[in-house]
């Protein structure tokens, strides 16, 4: 079967996902309009812990997928000068909460080739700087040197002039009622305010929208993923630069000198008012900048700057979902958790995907169909 060069392709989507989709393919000279319905970096990709990691003992696909995410990434900072400013290389540190173990993630990730040291508390002591030792657990902790953090809405930013230097659209603030489909095939968008845009493809990557939209298209995949947040805190005197992952507290740096944290447990906490709208009650975020005190070197004060609330894009079973729908020819998804990991790769393989029909063995594992219960259209 041929594959035609696209004429046209609208990618939905102002995140790391739909921006660095849309860089690339402007990058191959295809005519590209990037939507977004907010500002750019308004959604997920804007609220985000943005740890570039493997740490997880995920399947060998989605690990290898990921550590093509974090080489991409590498490879952004060697041809970007003054990009440690936004992406670092810091490493990370993770320890278990009590009567819990981490030896055998630890063995899982040697098995998978994966960069970890096991670090006594006086060796973490010695080696991460800006985190309390005697906060860590008693068995020791992971240290991960490979891994690192991003900020997101920066490299959005940079991909965006590069997609408007290279002659592609972006329109903000633009809500896409529908996905046209005429003759089993895209046709193009039709946005809320009546503008129809011509194009021989479409290529989703809106985050926790993207189930709803393609379960209008009788494509059911599932939920959008859970409510969650981030909060972030006033610049911190503080000489941490690893990422934190504890039991009940996840940091990072922040481009200013603050610190971004989540957990699991303050996410369950979050509440919801009667016309959906998240409520993350004052307390709750309270517990959290005191449990971030907890594991900081020298306890310091943690002011709150601003949270960052909404849902988190994942899917069913929490791999990935990449590529064309092949029910309708045209269509292409892009819809994970993770997004800071898998932003770069994930743009390059889907602009190769639309240009080409190529799928790199890296996505076949995530292919729509393997949720996808298609109800009738």
């Amino acid at each position: 079967m041929t594959h035609s060069l696209p004429t046209h392709v609208v990618v939905v989507g102002g995140g790391i996902f739909g921006t660095s989709t849309a860089a690339q393919l402007e990058a191959r000279g295809i005519p590209v309009t990037l939507l977004t319905e907010g500002a750019l970096a308004s959604g997920a990709s804007g609220r985000s812990l943005a740890w570039l990691n493997s740490a997880a003992d995920w399947s060998w696909d989605y690990h290898a997928l990921r550590l093509a995410g974090i080489d991409r990434w590498r490879t952004w900072a060697a041809g970007h000068p003054g990009s440690e400013r936004y992406l670092r290389f810091t490493g990370g540190l993770m320890w278990a909460g009590r009567d819990e173990s981490l030896k055998e993630l630890f063995e899982a990730q040697r098995s998978k080739g994966y960069d970890a040291r096991w670090l006594s508390r006086d060796d973490v002591q010695r080696v991460a700087g800006g985190v309390d030792a005697g906060a860590v657990a008693a068995e020791g902790a992971i240290f991960n040197p490979g891994e690192g953090w991003v900020d997101l809405p920066t490299v959005i930013r940079i991909l965006a002039s590069q997609i408007a230097a290279g002659g592609g659209r972006i329109e903000e603030n633009v809500r896409v009622a529908e996905v046209i489909v005429e003759d089993g095939r895209v046709a193009g968008v039709l946005t809320t305010d009546g503008a129809r845009l011509e194009s021989d493809a479409v290529v989703l990557a809106t985050g926790p929208a993207v189930p709803r939209q393609l379960a209008e298209l009788g494509v059911e995949i599932g939920e959008p993923g859970p409510a969650a947040f981030v909060a972030f805190t006033k610049p911190v005197d503080s000489e941490l630069e690893m990422v934190l992952n504890t039991p009940r507290v996840a940091i990072r740096r922040t481009l200013d000198g603050g610190l971004a944290m989540d957990s699991a447990w303050s996410e369950e906490a979050i509440e919801f008012a009667d016309d959906g709208t998240l409520v993350v009650r004052d307390e709750v975020i309270s517990e959290l900048l005191e449990e971030g005190r907890a594991v900081l070197a020298g306890h310091p004060q943690l002011e709150l700057d601003r949270i960052g609330a909404g849902y988190k894009p994942v899917p069913a079973d929490g791999l990935p979902v990449h590529g064309a729908v092949q029910r309708i020819p045209g269509l292409y998804v892009s819809f994970s958790h993770s997004g800071a990991t898998q932003g770069l790769i994930t743009g390059e393989l889907m602009a190769e995907e639309v240009a080409t029909g190529f799928v790199s063995p890296l996505w076949k594992s995530f292919r729509v169909e393997r949720l996808a219960a298609v109800s009738a259209a």
